[in-house]
């Protein structure tokens, strides 16, 4: 497999989308968005999702002309409409005026309708920690979990990010998982391997473990922690359809296919600014310290430093390289 530096995964997502219609601004957006992915070893939304986008941005599916528009609509609630484009487009065209208005008034909400599938939540919400911001986000997908107990699939992933400022520029704290135990993503490219899950990711279309990906695909993916890790999926599904007008996951249409409408997916982003409290500082160096006491532990995201080269699987950067 070849070692690949982030520099030219960049350099080649953005070749690749520009050939397939992307205009200047969104390429770039959307290569950071992907050699993001690529540094922190989230490949399911990095490379793996290149082709999907050219694939969409030569059909439609994508609309290569999206521009989209910010409205405040209360003193703390700005709405975007992505225009059936990039949800990072649709964040970036909000960003400054969301900044301005978190250090304003403490709290500033950004809900972005009519967007494609973000990937990386956490791109976003970094993004915001790296401003000097609190930031937390969610979204919602295309149907693979059935409630707890039940056998029809409603939700999809929806996962949820969190980020939080070092206050020199960094990032003290982050995560950005799935409410499921695992993605959709690792289940497909177990598929694509031809490789077996682990029992306790998913179950098949008859409600029972399942270890066959090609079988948990028909079925559910399993929510972390149970009926609890429902109920957060729930939750972001509520938040990411309903206060943007988004598609419920159940009527959101595969991800990845090449054709069909477009996704119509809701993301929804809450900033704080840390300035309205002045223990903030002193109390997040306490739970660093708590955290890093017995030398073991550390807080998610804490200290991670970006990888500059990556190995890629030889198919997958072949592909990418063959879409330029």
């Amino acid at each position: 497999m070849p070692d690949v530096s982030i520099r030219e995964i960049e350099r080649v997502s953005k070749d690749a989308l520009l050939r397939h219609g992307a205009n200047e601004n969104a390429a770039g957006i959307m290569a950071d968005a992907i050699a993001w992915a690529e540094a922190r070893s989230n490949r399911i939304c990095g490379l793996y999702y290149l082709e999907s986008y050219c694939r969409q941005l030569a059909t439609g599916r994508i609309n290569r002309r999206a521009t989209p528009s910010v409205e405040a609509v209360r003193a703390s609630v700005l709405k975007v409409y992505a225009d059936d484009g990039f949800a990072q487009v649709a964040f970036d065209a909000a960003f400054d005026q969301a900044v301005t208005v978190a250090r304003e008034t403490g709290i500033v909400s950004v809900y972005i309708g009519r967007a494609h599938t973000c990937t990386a939540l956490g791109w976003f919400t970094e993004r915001g920690a790296a401003a000097g911001l609190i930031a937390l986000g969610v979204t919602n997908a295309s149907p693979i979990v059935a409630p707890f107990g039940g056998s029809k699939r409603v939700i999809g992933t929806n996962p949820i990010a969190f980020a939080v400022p070092d206050g020199a520029g960094g990032v003290a704290f982050a995560f950005d998982q799935a409410t499921t135990v695992v993605t959709l993503g690792a289940v497909n490219m177990a598929k694509e391997a031809g490789e077996p899950i682990p029992e306790g990711w998913a179950v098949d279309a008859d409600g029972n473990p399942t270890t066959d990906p090609e079988a948990a695909l028909k079925g559910s993916l399993l929510s972390t922690g149970g009926a609890k890790g429902w109920g957060i999926g729930a939750m972001v599904e509520i938040l990411a359809a309903g206060l943007t007008g988004g598609r419920l996951s159940q009527d959101v249409k595969p991800l990845k296919a090449p054709e069909g409408e477009p996704h119509d997916l809701g993301q929804v982003f809450i900033l704080i600014d840390p300035g309205t409290s002045p223990q903030f500082g002193e109390r997040l160096a306490g739970l660093i310290a708590g955290v890093e006491a017995d030398g073991r532990g550390r807080l998610p995201g804490f200290g991670r430093v970006p990888m500059e080269t990556v190995t890629v699987p030889e198919a997958l950067w072949v592909a990418c390289e063959g879409l330029t």
